[in-house]
């Protein structure tokens, strides 16, 4: 038997595997997995928010330097209110989260359930990018407290020609993009897997409703 015969053959056997499966047997293990991706979502999203709120208070308990730097900054509405719309965020992401998964556990309707992923999908994406807006916003803002701090890194800077100003402008563009890339390749390992699953399954529903 030649190659060809061979593929048709397996091509064959595939194709009948395919067809043990009716529409409702694939709707359920789309939303089985559906509901166990968005649980971890979630689950995951929970621990970020135990992460942050654990790296928050460490410099208070680690070292006297950055103690006082942090209470310094506290007296900055700045400082203030980026950490409080980082919370409100952080806490509102879990709860559209939590959300979307007993939205998915409860749904009966393929139609619904594919709702329901691109839901997911959508809070995940705005998630991500709010992140990476509020890292472009704090890294200027916490190096310019830090200089602040310094009484010699202020008065060299205030002393520094133009040539001087646009290096230190472009480490600063430099160490920012940087970190936003640090982030972004964070978020696109731990959630872009789970979407890419969630991906698959609505491509799977949308087979069931052509």
């Amino acid at each position: 038997m030649d190659e060809l015969e061979l593929l048709k053959k397996d091509w064959n056997k595939s194709d009948n595997q395919y067809k043990s499966f009716s529409d409702s047997d694939i709707y359920k293990m789309s939303h089985k997995k559906s509901s166990s991706i968005v649980k971890t979502l979630f689950y995951i999203s929970v621990a970020e928010l135990a992460f942050w709120i654990l790296i928050s208070f460490l410099p208070y308990v680690l070292s006297d330097q950055m103690k006082s730097q942090l209470e310094e900054m506290s007296h900055s509405w700045i400082y203030i209110g980026l950490n409080i719309l980082s919370y409100v965020v952080i806490v509102l992401f879990v709860y559209l989260l939590w959300r979307a998964h007993k939205a998915i556990s409860v749904t009966d309707n393929a139609k619904k359930l594919m709702e329901s992923i691109l839901k997911t999908r959508k809070i995940i994406k705005y998630y991500v990018l709010y992140n990476l807006f509020i890292a472009f916003i704090s890294i200027p803002v916490s190096l310019y407290f830090s200089i602040n701090e310094h009484p010699e890194i202020s008065e060299q800077i205030s002393t520094a020609n133009f040539t001087q100003l646009l290096i230190m402008a472009l480490i600063t563009l430099g160490i920012t993009a940087a970190f936003l890339v640090v982030i972004w390749l964070f978020y696109k390992l731990i959630y872009g897997i789970l979407i890419k699953r969630l991906n698959r399954n609505y491509k799977e529903l949308k087979k069931l409703e052509i």
